[in-house]
């Protein structure tokens, strides 16, 4: 019996097991445990029970913010599954035209965020908008002899957030689709079922996991999302939170808040997590399913359909912002350099201090390690279901402790909330498991057999990674650099709440202006936004394009 080299170098490499290994997962394990720690601690702290009674809060704003944030979440979850899973499949199963473009057009609203979005649509939806505007000049009614809905609302941010998001079901749903067995369908076939019945009892369940996975994706973002539903005035858990803290000055209060999101986006983990579990990965098929090409008005309402979202969730989105800071006349505004520039700081520093410990916990999992450095990993990919408003105030709280600690000892301050270093430390946490999952992927493609064969020759693992990994995962890695750029350009909570006085980034000066009615001002800063956030989305596309061409 003879057994392959793929098989024994797994084996060999999980006998290494170094303490230093064990030592950064523990570090990675308590940076992100650390704000929520925090959090406790002031949530429940001896003495803190008057300041913000538990009871008040399950009697007064809990019961609100659980059914607006419930509410919220059902419209996500509604539009996300209706675009997501219908687009995924008409562009997996079907030929007709323009399909290839639609395939990555529909993946192009992840560059814009649902606040900008937002910003962009009110305007246009607004009494005193152009849609408006044509009604009535279209119907000769005035302003409330006419239904209209109304956007600022649960259901108005709910499909903003759902424009935004369904790419995570479109993505996953899609490759799903396109990995399916034709030798199933035809089975059924021949048992004498229709087409519909088929498709439900047979290419449904296969595809379910991936949506559920991508569905749960958008709702940890649903409930993580700060300017949306600040902006359309929702009472949601988040808006709830910053209200608390910076208006209400009820610090108790805002943990307790926070710690009750956290417990619903740990369910929402638990359960993501639970469905992958029951997913099995196979090889593909070695007859790929053929896409059927549609004829006529069938295909041309499947060319329709595809390209309703994309031109909702960006192009237009896009042409109202540029339509807003055409016609406001004002120019640029001379602070734009310095916006993008602390924008880029901020990003680029994220980037810098997430890559690199992403690759050793990257490299250290593929090396072996113990239950310690599993257990910092898991931890450390968490962090990215911690909201950002939650990250932004359990790190005020620890700065505080940490700085007063510092001055006890005679030493400056280092976290004090209003940092650089503080805001850093939140996008590595939010987003440690970004740059994780890009690299731990390109390792994955790599056979174990060229780390086994590279030991035999004498090479060290750092010296393995410098001149056998590096070389085939360069493509990977600053595919992950670049989107955990993207996400820390776009992230606004966090950065509200930790940057320094008067160090403004483009998404939160884009949500001030907005809050203040300017959304002409906030026009091109959100415009930056969505040019800069297209390079990786594009990348995004081609990749998963490629990976389920036939």
């Amino acid at each position: 019996m003879s057994i392959s080299a793929d098989a024994v170098a797994p084996r060999v490499l999980r006998e290494r097991k170094a303490d230093p290994l064990s030592l950064g997962a523990m570090l990675l394990a308590l940076a992100v445990a650390a704000p929520i720690v925090a959090l406790a601690w002031l949530a429940f702290a001896p003495g803190a029970a008057d300041a913000g009674a538990l009871g008040h809060l399950l009697g007064t704003v809990l019961p609100r913010y659980t059914v607006a944030t419930a509410h919220l979440a059902i419209v996500v979850v509604a539009i996300v599954l209706l675009l997501g899973v219908s687009t995924g499949w008409l562009v997996a199963a079907y030929e007709f035209p323009g399909r290839g473009l639609l395939a990555w057009l529909l993946v192009l609203p992840l560059s814009t965020p649902a606040f900008v979005m937002a910003y962009a649509y009110t305007d246009f939806l607004a009494t005193w908008g152009p849609l408006q505007a044509w009604i009535r000049a279209l119907t000769g009614l005035e302003v409330g002899e006419y239904w209209f809905p109304e956007i600022h609302s649960p259901n108005g941010a709910g499909l903003f957030l759902g424009l935004a998001l369904y790419p995570y079901v479109y993505l996953l749903a899609r490759a799903a689709f396109a990995d399916r067995s034709p030798s199933l369908s035809e089975a059924a076939r021949s048992l004498g079922m229709n087409r519909t019945a088929v498709w439900w009892r047979v290419t449904w369940p296969v595809a379910r996991p991936a949506v559920a996975a991508g569905t749960a994706l958008a709702l940890m973002e649903t409930l993580a999302d700060f300017g949306t539903v600040s902006y359309f005035a929702v009472d949601s858990f988040t808006a709830g939170i910053y209200r608390a803290w910076q208006g209400m000055g009820d610090r108790v209060g805002a943990a307790r808040l926070a710690l009750m999101l956290l417990a619903f986006v740990g369910a929402l983990m638990w359960i993501e997590r639970r469905s992958r579990s029951r997913m099995r990965f196979h090889a593909r098929a070695a007859r790929p399913a053929p896409r059927v090409p549609l004829q006529g008005w069938r295909a041309w309402r499947a060319t329709l359909w595809c390209a309703l979202p994309p031109l909702l969730g960006f192009l237009l989105p896009a042409l109202l912002l540029l339509r807003g800071w055409l016609a406001d006349g004002a120019g640029i505004d001379p602070r734009l350099g310095d916006w993008i520039l602390n924008t880029a700081l901020l990003a680029a520093a994220g980037a810098a201090t997430v890559l690199p410990l992403a690759l050793f916990a990257a490299y250290a999992a593929r090396l072996g390690g113990g239950r310690a450095l599993h257990a910092g990993i898991t931890l450390a990919n968490s962090g990215y279901a911690v909201p950002g408003v939650v990250l932004g105030v359990g790190l005020l709280i620890l700065s505080g402790q940490v700085d007063r600690i510092l001055a006890g000892l005679g030493m400056p301050a280092v976290l004090a909330g209003g940092s650089v270093l503080a805001v850093v430390y939140a996008y590595s946490v939010r987003f440690f498991s970004v740059g994780w999952q890009g690299i731990d992927a390109s390792l994955k493609r790599i056979s174990p057999s060229m780390d086994q064969s590279a030991r035999s020759l004498g090479r060290r693992p750092v010296e393995v990674l410098r001149e056998v990994h590096w070389p085939l995962m360069r493509r990977g890695l600053a595919s992950a650099a670049l989107l955990v750029f993207i996400d820390c350009l776009k992230e606004l909570p966090a950065t509200l709440v930790l940057r320094p006085f008067d160090f403004d980034t483009l998404a939160v000066v884009a949500y001030q202006f907005a809050s203040d009615e300017r959304l002409a001002a906030a026009a091109l800063p959100s415009l930056l936004i969505v040019a800069v956030g297209l390079a990786p989305v594009i990348f995004l596309s081609r990749v998963a394009s490629s990976e389920t061409k036939h």
